[in-house]
């Protein structure tokens, strides 16, 4: 079990990127949120199953078709207990 934290920049506001990565997360049965951030990056924490969690990092890499993913940020965190995947305001 673990938790990281991960911001995402290029184009990635407008393009799909919290509904898929939303959707993919509770497929994946894990726990976290995204959501976009004001200067148009986007942040999302995953928790949950070692290899679930590696899986949705190796997507945010990518992003939905068309998005254009120019960096990611992935820190650990300590895990919450968090077992919901939410899409935060």
């Amino acid at each position: 079990m673990k938790r990281v934290h991960v911001v995402v920049a290029g184009r990635v506001q407008g393009a799909f990127f919290r509904w898929t990565c939303a959707s993919l997360a509770r497929d994946r049965g894990l726990g976290g949120f995204v959501r976009n951030l004001p200067d148009g990056r986007v942040e999302a924490a995953f928790e949950g199953a070692d290899e679930d969690v590696d899986a949705m990092v190796a997507w945010c890499r990518v992003g939905p078709e068309h998005a254009r993913v120019d960096g990611v940020a992935v820190e650990p965190e300590e895990p919450r207990g968090e077992r919901e995947f939410v899409v935060a305001g």
